[in-house]
């Protein structure tokens, strides 16, 4: 869905675009990282792993988020936000308090997780910390050998422990996976275990383009990406 509309055809979506959850719980994870929990009917929604809610931050301004847990049966879902910056999507969230209520749609989009590859990488940032508590249940339930690697600041380096993530690694963020001989030095390239993995490349444009350019180059497994964000790029 595009970012931004104007003024004049959001009246013609009418209802559609009407607050249909409202907040329920928020936790500070960090200065930059905040845990919503939201109350709505979700009996409709099809929430696939990498599959991405659309979100009204304003009149005319959209924008993306994944879930990071659900329980249709309650009606409840958590969305985990970086918060950075001023963009009108951080000032947004950031301002959410118990009893807002807003707009949100059904899940769509591209999906991450294919269930027959026993081994499966998750590679991503701040922004893709949803998606990995998302995806942890499935890792476990489904048997699967799994690692998640994590590029994040130093103020957010905490985050997956407080998540209760398992098997990751966290990297600072210095761009160094934007570096391919770097890349090819990390320990997914010394073994011949992940050969045939599911590979899953989310997060910050540039990160996800080089590392799946060195994959390819590699040959190693089934790559799936989704850049979530770019710099001096409003609503990707």
């Amino acid at each position: 869905m595009i970012s931004s509309i104007p003024k004049w055809m959001t009246g013609l979506f009418g209802n559609k675009l009407s607050p249909n959850v409202k907040v329920v719980e928020t936790t500070l994870l960090s200065l930059q990282v905040k845990k919503i929990r939201f109350q709505g009917d979700l009996t409709e929604w099809d929430f696939s792993i990498g599959y991405a809610s659309v979100i009204r931050v304003s009149e005319t301004e959209f924008r993306n988020y994944t879930v990071a847990y659900h329980d249709k049966e309650n009606g409840v879902f958590d969305i985990i936000f970086h918060i950075h910056g001023n963009g009108v999507g951080s000032k947004f969230i950031d301002s959410l308090q118990v009893s807002d209520e807003l707009f949100i749609s059904p899940p769509r989009g591209k999906k991450l997780y294919e269930i027959n590859e026993k081994q499966q990488f998750f590679f991503g940032d701040e922004t893709s910390l949803g998606v990995a508590c998302a995806l942890l249940p499935l890792l476990k339930k489904n048997k699967h050998q799994f690692q998640f690697y994590f590029e994040l600041d130093e103020a957010n380096k905490s985050v997956p422990e407080l998540l209760e993530l398992e098997n990751y690694t966290v990297f600072p963020k210095n761009n160094s996976f934007r570096n391919e001989k770097w890349i090819i030095t990390l320990p997914l390239f010394q073994t011949h275990e992940w050969k045939t993995a599911n590979l899953a490349l989310v997060g910050n444009v540039k990160s996800v383009q080089t590392f799946r350019k060195v994959l390819k180059e590699k040959k190693l497994g089934n790559i799936y990406s989704q850049g979530y964000w770019l710099e001096g790029k409003k609503g990707l």
